[in-house]
């Protein structure tokens, strides 16, 4: 095995294991702690003033829920759940060919294009 690909990681009885890093371990402290973060009064009044509502936390708790379920299953099927869920999951971007960008970027910054061919025209 690679050492480079591989991520040290705790373990349950408080050592450490080395784990390929394609793996992921399932600790459900962290969703713990965004469940936990998710009342406190800083997140609450952040949520309030950029969206003008409270946080449910919904979201947070099945996270939890998710992750605790889980727990309850072999590492193999766990892994394979997470895995179908990653796959599964929209990309942060949106991805355009070369000509929609081209359309895009004349139909936000048609001034700069025309000006640039009106400079090129005197010329």
């Amino acid at each position: 095995m690679d050492p480079e690909k591989e991520v040290v990681e705790e373990s349950s009885d408080g050592g450490e294991k080395k784990v390929p890093s394609g793996h992921k371990a399932m600790t459900c402290t962290q969703c713990f702690d965004a469940v936990w973060f998710c009342y406190s009064p800083v997140h609450q009044l952040q949520q309030y003033y950029r969206r003008g509502e409270f946080d449910t936390c919904f979201g947070k708790w099945n996270a939890l829920y998710s992750c605790l379920k889980l727990k309850t299953k072999s590492k193999a099927v766990s892994q394979s759940i997470l895995e179908a869920d990653e796959s599964t999951k929209s990309h942060i971007w949106k991805f355009n060919t070369v000509e929609q960008a081209s359309a895009q970027w004349t139909r936000y910054y048609w001034w700069h294009h025309h000006d640039r061919r009106e400079d090129i025209s005197r010329d």
